[in-house]
């Protein structure tokens, strides 16, 4: 699946009504097939993130950002429900408490980014302070104007400290949105989700759009790039970010750790206990060693 067209090479300016949120091009399949791919995927995903975290020296921040009913938390849920939740962690970042207004708006994202093994997907984001803060005027623009430079410069820190960046902005159509929030109404299960606050900041949907723009535009960098993900279709949303996170993955190339110790006195201690206790030996897949992994260490056990 090729998604190269979806990313932001930041070498030229683009406006987003030249970004359809409708289309499917990259997936030539159904959507029943496009599923049971995401479903491929996600347990590939869950494979090369055990690894990601046993070799524990990389690490990978995933950015979400969209409007409201953009489709956040069911691409977080559809890509990492199956993933082991001690190597990955999501940050959502709300209103900021009182004491965060007391220091710098990046003070409270720093701490949260990815430590070696881990990935840290981004639920919202730092960009909240060149969005929401600029459309609402809670900042002087002269204020938030320069965020961007220091935004570029902060995610230029994280990745020359070893963070792979991904950033995704799910497109969606203002139709769609009202699409959703009347089914939010219409569906008992989906109303707790309604807020009748959205219908305020749908008034601002241009406003968002031209502050989207920017975002795309001054921030999308080689080491920290934008992808545009048509999102009014969820099956196409999914198989796009979870491609391009397995992609990425896969590139990086984790290894598990290299075992030195000789193995086999431990072995030969534990498998005395199941002989005696009459219980055989477990059933272990033997992988095909990776180009350039060492040599496994191969332990036959004695024939009864």
């Amino acid at each position: 699946m090729d998604t190269s067209k979806y990313r932001l090479t930041g070498k030229k300016n683009i406006s987003l009504k030249d970004f359809d949120p409708n289309e499917t091009s990259a997936y030539e399949h159904s959507k029943k097939k496009a599923k049971e791919e995401l479903t491929k995927i996600v347990a590939e995903i869950s494979q090369l993130q055990e690894k990601l975290y046993a070799e524990g020296k990389q690490k990978l921040l995933i950015i979400i950002q969209t409007t409201d009913t953009g489709g956040k938390d069911g691409t977080i849920r559809a890509i990492f429900s199956g993933v082991n939740p001690q190597g990955v962690k999501v940050a959502s970042f709300k209103v900021p408490t009182p004491i965060e207004l007391a220091h710098d708006y990046l003070w409270r994202i720093h701490h949260l980014t990815p430590g070696k093994g881990e990935i840290v997907v981004f639920n919202r984001s730092h960009y909240e302070d060149v969005l929401a803060v600029r459309v609402h005027n809670l900042v002087p623009e002269n204020v938030w104007s320069k965020r961007f430079q220091h935004i570029v410069e902060f995610e230029q820190l994280l990745a020359d400290e070893g963070t792979t960046i991904l950033k995704f902005y799910l497109h969606i159509s203002k139709e769609e949105q009202a699409a959703r929030l009347i089914e939010r109404i219409m569906d008992p299960s989906k109303t707790w989700k309604f807020n009748p606050g959205d219908l305020e900041e749908r008034k601002l949907w241009d406003d968002y759009r031209k502050a989207y723009e920017d975002v795309l535009n001054k921030t999308s960098a080689p080491q920290a790039p934008w992808f545009i993900i048509p999102a009014n279709r969820n099956w196409y949303r999914n198989l796009l970010v979870a491609s391009i996170i397995r992609d990425t993955l896969k590139d990086l190339n984790c290894k598990y750790p290299e075992i030195k110790e000789d193995l086999k006195p431990y072995f030969e201690i534990l498998k005395a206990e199941l002989d005696k206790a009459k219980i055989p030996l477990p059933s272990v897949p033997s992988p095909k060693p990776e180009e350039g992994d060492a040599e496994e260490l191969v332990i036959e056990p004695d024939e009864n």
